[in-house]
């Protein structure tokens, strides 16, 4: 094997891996907003936990769903009032957060 196919090899696999936490971090993001959404909307401990899980589940049905409109859609008809830059935030920092906990093994 020559040095550029190490190289390519290299690069393969680490393409591989930053996108296994990516994966792994959306996932973990949306769990985390379904709870916080969950919240909001004052569900039980267990109806919280199946919102939570419903969140994550969409987007392996439907790849590409737009996660903070559902959640918004969600918000909206139950007549709470999050600006959407709360949201958009709340999404945001949960990614940083999920992805360091990745990185960082847990």
């Amino acid at each position: 094997m020559s040095i550029f196919d190490r190289r390519e090899q290299a690069f393969e696999d680490r393409f591989a891996h930053d996108e296994d936490i990516e994966f792994r971090a959306l996932c973990r993001r949306n769990r985390l907003l379904g709870l916080w959404v969950a919240e909001r909307l004052g569900l039980s401990d267990d109806d919280a936990a199946a919102y939570a899980q419903s969140i994550v589940f969409v987007n392996f049905e439907h790849p590409g769903t737009d996660i903070f409109g559902l959640v918004r859609h969600d918000l909206d008809k139950a007549g709470i009032k999050i600006p959407d830059s709360e949201i958009r935030l709340t999404m945001q920092n949960l990614l940083l957060k999920t992805r360091d906990d990745i990185r960082s093994g847990k």
